[in-house]
């Protein structure tokens, strides 16, 4: 595959990444589970990151794990596992607060502290960030001025798209650097009709059939010639999850869609492409 792809201008490797949290963190929960209550549900990811590390060592791929500094505190030896199999370890902020609704003192302890709790726990230098639910936009670009201040090379916080959480339609589709120093990595869309639609991973890849999704991040690769990165959470391998009391109906189904479905379909991406880390395709690294 790789010799193919050299010859016809792709891409050789696509990004894999995770974005370490667990089922009670998500964003869509956020007004239904209170926070001081996490440390009292049943801690599910540590078990689910290592099923995705055993599956990842089995297909032989090297993945990024954004991941939040409430779960390394709590998970030593999962940081540890990271590592040691190779893996980049990048940062996915403390305690997923969403950059939106935060202070900028209140984002650069957050992520000061999520960086050193990695750094810790990993033995390695953090340069890369994403944010909670994709939180950056027009309303606090400072953020990037802060993760300059704390040592971060790039990050992947923007999602070019139209929707009702999150999103940036307006702003660039692919890897660039910004004014402030730093590499901003969008999650990869297609443009028809002069809108973007999301191909990054997450709900989209749950709720269509494999094929589709395939058939997409093909368009892209040949159209664009850009690297595809993925994302998705280890709660997403994990049907057998407690279901969340006082959510909404939109928030329910967009969170337990297809659950039972993702693993099969992950195995299939996995074995379709080959695949990198962040830093590794984006930053030669």
């Amino acid at each position: 595959m790789q010799d193919v792809n050299k010859m016809s201008g792709l891409p050789e490797k696509q990004v894999l990444t995770v974005d370490v949290e667990d089922y009670f963190h998500v964003s869509a929960f956020e007004k239904a589970i209170n926070r001081d209550d996490w440390k009292n549900l049943e801690l599910r990811v540590e078990a689910n990151t290592y099923k995705l590390l055993a599956l990842f060592e089995q297909k032989q791929v090297k993945c990024t794990f954004f991941t939040l500094g409430w779960v390394a505190e709590r998970c030593p030896n999962l940081i540890k596992a990271i590592v040691d199999q190779g893996h980049e370890l990048a940062s996915h902020g403390f305690a997923h607060q969403r950059a939106t609704i935060m202070t900028p003192d209140e984002f650069r302890q957050d992520v000061s502290r999520s960086k050193a709790v990695l750094e810790d726990a990993s033995g390695q230098s953090i340069i890369g960030y994403r944010a909670p639910s994709f939180s950056f936009n027009d309303s606090n670009t400072w953020v990037y001025d802060i993760l300059v201040e704390l040592g971060f090379e790039y990050s992947s916080s923007t999602y070019p798209i139209e929707h009702d959480l999150y999103g940036v339609p307006d702003w660039p589709r692919f890897k660039y650097q910004r004014a402030e120093g730093i590499i901003e990595i969008p999650v990869p869309t297609i443009r028809k009709n002069e809108q973007n639609t999301g191909i990054g991973g997450g709900g989209y890849f749950r709720l269509y059939p494999y094929w589709l999704s395939k058939r997409r991040i093909d368009s892209y690769l040949n159209a664009e010639k850009q690297p595809y990165s993925f994302y998705f959470h280890p709660w997403e391998i994990d049907p057998e999850q407690p279901r969340v009391a006082g959510a909404s109906v939109k928030s329910k189904l967009r969170h337990y869609l297809n659950l039972s479905r993702m693993e099969g379909k992950i195995v299939r991406l996995l074995e379709d492409y080959q695949w990198d880390t962040m830093k590794s395709v984006y930053l030669g690294k």
